[in-house]
């Protein structure tokens, strides 16, 4: 079964439901839609329900946008086609014109539901198309019937060659009958047999002049009767008699012909009978489906997200009776923001002072529950969440019976035991007044006690109470959670209003005080249950209040740390894409690393060359070693004041600078006295040939005559041996070569392993130097206040930057003014070979105030 449980007997009622159902009928256009209003039940089926609210979701969307619905007839002639199943029956005249009606009701409705469902309409109408997709429409019989009618819904003369032929000649008599009639009443008048106003009669069908009784044998023809008061007599005239009867005999034949019409259409309905007595069902179901939709666009009812598990999330919900009668009041509804579900709270306790509108908050929860498992659009925005319940049960009002001689609290209690043998999950319970109609100690005990036992049971529900200790259970009880209606402590007025997470007050005293009690009886009440007991709301919401601050605190902390989480897995991202544009970067400063190692190469290169076209001259000798050591110098300057770069921290790295220009100063000062030594010696040498002391093989590191170089043997000839002199091989006269001692070739290679690593460190610094340099660089350069030659000279620093840092694009902001500044910035760009384009920036981001500038 799909039906959902619903108690007790008087549900609707008592949530307000059978208004609306019988709103929902004045919305019908026909009697069959309205007896689908008075069988509507709650489902519980997921798919059905999904299937019912789509469908008028789809028609509400339709209504909204203008569009004009097909007419609903009030018609039922379902009897009438079961009627002629039997050969040789036959329509009547007005059931077939009824017939004919419905039919082109379904065609309304078929062509309207396919029209929604063309490749070329934006509104789809999925659900309507499945649920009237296997609907059939009739257009060949409903023009061969609309054929055989009239607009005045009687049979046409052309419904047949005989009965046009029969009507022509009635028509024809007719004529001729009214002709011979006027004769003859214009000489009856002429000889006093009639009265001068009497005009003639139709008795039985005949024709008839009123004659005067003395005058009665004076006229020839047939008497055909006589007033009331013998004054008059009815005369067919005799000249009249013969076309009467033909006219009769006329009228009889007309009558089998039609009979034989529609006993012939009658005969092509019949094979058709049971698809249009399912079409008049369809006509049926149209109609409350557009009901529905009617109905909510009145009320502003709309398609939630509905899912097939418990939910209840609802935002701006209304009763709509309630609405309905705030409206013809001039008054607006307060709409109810609830929500329920399985990690704050099923079950929500709401208390507060009476006539706050917790009963209304009540109903409202059952009405729109109800309303969407009945398969109507229920009143609240689009945004909610609703799920469906199997169980609906509700206790609200004085149930006292005086024919099961039940009192109040014993109905609530006989209530309050099918509401547990049902409770589960799927149960939705309303109770008002909970633990009300006794002793208030034992009562909110039972009440704790049944509330427990729904908690238990997963159940989903609202209450209304009064009492402290159902405040605090459902405060401290996972699975409840209290509601406050909102009350005006100032004005004394309700606010009609839900908050839910803390609970409210019953107001008791000041209501009182309000209402004009005493306030001898208000203090001698305060006295019997004592301050601390009238004080208890308050200390209450103090409690919640804090409690509720702390959670917040919590819950703001939590956001916090999933905030901090979040920046550093961000920072993670950043860090792995920083290291990617790294290894990129290392690949570009490795090229430039190489074009700077060529030219070492060919430096070294050219001052061997010079060595040997001087032929080893003392002079030549001594500044070719001088340049060569500038060069190697300003190399390893470099390579180090770059490697300073890559520091983290720039306090350390500003000393590690000083430190290391302070080491570098040492060496230089070394290096200078060493070079000196060893010009000196040069000096004292004599001009000769030195001679080979000792042999030496590949691999050994050897010094070139007149030169302070060293080099590592590669390959020996008979009379020549090809060296590496860092970058660079040459191959030289062995005569020229002389090995070193094994301190220097200790130094020498302590020497090569450092440069070597300067090599390596100097691509890296390169590269962190380019990096650090596009992190800081800002495209957008601000000329405005400058002169003209300050612009120009802060332009081409600028543009010197963007080109060695590869970016595309720069803005240049020197604004409009008198154009002075704008021209001499585009007039130093026309002359840079590396700018590709420049423009004035975009009008709605600075205009001609703004240069863009694109470089090559």
């Amino acid at each position: 079964m799909n039906n959902v449980f619903v108690y007790p007997a008087t549900f609707e009622s008592k949530i307000g439901f059978n208004e609306i159902r019988s709103l929902l009928k004045t919305y019908c256009s026909g009697s069959l839609g309205k007896e689908q209003v008075d069988r509507m039940l709650a489902q519980c089926d997921y798919d059905l329900l999904t299937q019912k609210l789509n469908e008028v979701s789809e028609l509400l969307l339709a209504i909204e946008n203008g569009e004009s619905m097909p007419s609903i007839i009030e018609l039922d002639v379902r009897d009438a086609l079961r009627r002629i199943r039997p050969q040789g029956t036959y329509l009547l005249e007005e059931e077939l014109w009824l017939i004919l009606q419905s039919m082109r009701c379904v065609s309304d409705i078929v062509d309207f539901v396919r029209m929604h469902n063309s490749e070329d309409e934006d509104a789809q109408m999925p659900y309507l198309s499945k649920h009237f997709g296997d609907c059939l429409s009739w257009p060949k019989l409903c023009r061969r019937i609309a054929s055989i009618f009239t607009p005045q819904k009687r049979i046409a003369d052309n419904a047949s060659r005989e009965l046009a032929s029969i009507r022509g000649e009635m028509a024809s008599l007719e004529r001729q009958m009214t002709r011979l009639v006027n004769k003859a009443m214009a000489r009856a008048k002429e000889n006093g047999f009639m009265d001068a106003d009497a005009m003639p009669a139709v008795r039985d069908g005949r024709v008839v002049l009123p004659i005067n009784p003395s005058h009665k044998r004076a006229i020839p023809g047939i008497v055909q009767g006589e007033s009331m008061t013998g004054r008059t007599v009815f005369i067919e005239p005799a000249e009249v008699v013969e076309a009467g009867n033909r006219i009769s005999e006329l009228e009889a034949e007309e009558k089998r012909e039609i009979i034989r019409i529609l006993t012939s259409v009658t005969d092509e309905i019949r094979p058709f009978s049971h698809e249009i007595i399912d079409g008049i069902g369809y006509i049926s179901d149209f109609d409350f489906i557009l009901a529905k939709a009617k109905f909510a666009a009145k009320f502003e009812g709309r398609l939630p997200k509905l899912f097939a598990n418990q939910r209840l999330s609802w935002i701006n919900a209304v009763h709509p009776i309630l609405s309905k009668s705030l409206q013809e009041h001039h008054k607006e509804v307060v709409p109810l923001n609830i929500h329920l579900d399985e990690k704050e709270g099923r079950i929500l306790v709401i208390s507060g002072p009476n006539a706050g509108g917790k009963s209304v908050c009540l109903k409202t929860v059952g009405v729109v529950q109800y309303m969407l498992q009945c398969g109507m659009l229920p009143c609240l925005s689009g945004d909610s969440e609703m799920g469906i319940f199997k169980s609906l049960v509700i206790d609200i009002g004085d149930e006292q019976s005086i024919e099961d001689d039940l009192s109040t609290y014993s109905s609530h209690l006989r209530n309050m035991k099918e509401f547990v043998r049902v409770a589960s999950p799927n149960m939705l319970f309303l109770i008002d007044e909970f633990g009300g109609g006794t002793e208030p100690r034992i009562g909110g005990a039972i009440a704790q006690a049944l509330l427990g036992e729904f908690n238990n049971a997963k159940s989903w529900g609202v209450i209304t109470t009064h009492y402290h200790n159902l405040k605090l259970y459902a405060d401290d009880t996972p699975g409840l959670m209290n509601a406050a209606m909102l009350y005006d402590r100032h004005l004394m007025k309700p606010l009609f209003s839900l908050a839910i997470g803390r609970p409210g007050s019953s107001f008791a005293i000041e209501i009182a005080r309000k209402t004009g009690l005493p306030e001898s009886v208000i203090s001698v009440a305060s006295e019997i249950v004592g301050q601390d007991y009238a004080d208890m709301d308050k200390y209450l919401q103090d409690i919640i209040r804090d409690k509720r601050y702390w959670e917040q605190k919590r819950n703001k902390a939590r956001i916090e740390e999933k905030k901090l989480r979040e920046t550093v897995e961000q920072y993670s991202k950043q860090l792995v894409e920083f290291q990617s544009q790294r290894k990129r970067l290392l690949k570009e400063a490795a090229h430039e690393a190489e074009t700077i190692i060529a030219d070492s190469r060919s430096r070294i290169e050219a001052t061997v060359r010079n060595i040997k076209e001087a032929n080893a001259e003392r002079e030549s000798t001594l500044k070719a070693r001088k340049e060569l050591e500038e060069f190697r110098a300003r190399l390893s300057q470099l390579s180090k004041e770059e490697e300073q770069l890559v520091k983290e921290d720039k306090y350390d790295r500003e000393l590690e600078r000083l430190r290391r220009r302070k080491e570098n100063k040492r060496r230089r000062k070394e290096k200078q006295q060493q070079l000196a030594s060893h010009i000196q010696s040069d000096q004292e040498r004599p001009k000769e040939k030195i001679e080979k002391k000792r042999s030496f093989e590949v691999g050994d590191w050897v010094k070139v005559d007149g030169q302070n170089a060293h080099g590592k043997v590669l390959e020996i000839s008979n009379k020549t041996a090809t060296i590496s002199l860092g970058m660079l091989k040459l191959t030289i006269s062995k005569s020229k070569l002389h090995p070193l001692t094994d301190s220097e070739e200790q130094k020498v290679i302590r020497e090569d392993s450092k440069m070597r690593d300067t090599q390596v460190g100097r691509q890296s610094n390169i590269i962190e130097s380019i990096h650090n340099k596009r992190l800081t660089f800002k495209p957008e350069l601000d000329l405005r206040g400058h002169r003209a030659n300050e612009a120009v000279e802060a332009v081409s620093y600028f543009i010197d930057e963007a080109i060695q840092l590869s970016v595309p694009t720069v803005r240049i902001l020197h604004g409009t003014g008198s154009g002075a500044l704008r021209e001499a910035v585009r007039a130093y760009l026309s002359g840079v070979p590396h700018v590709d384009s420049y423009k004035d920036e975009h009008v709605d981001f600075g205009g001609a105030g703004i240069t863009v500038v694109y470089l090559k």
